[in-house]
């Protein structure tokens, strides 16, 4: 026979593991300083303003 398993402690591990997840996922979208915010939308805008200085033809 096979091992015997608690379906209550199963189901509330998988649980924990998925919100682990989760919240590992949230720390990285998230959990970003003011400065590495104002760092990428600055190399953000550089990018911007290179991309629309070689247009070819203006509106």
């Amino acid at each position: 026979m096979g091992e015997v398993v608690n379906l209550r402690l199963a189901r509330k591990a998988k649980a924990r593991a998925e919100a682990e997840t989760t919240a590992a996922t949230n720390r990285a979208a998230f959990g970003r300083t003011k400065a590495e915010k104002q760092r990428d939308a600055a190399e953000r805008d550089r990018l911007d303003a290179t991309l629309d200085g070689a247009r070819r033809e203006r509106d």
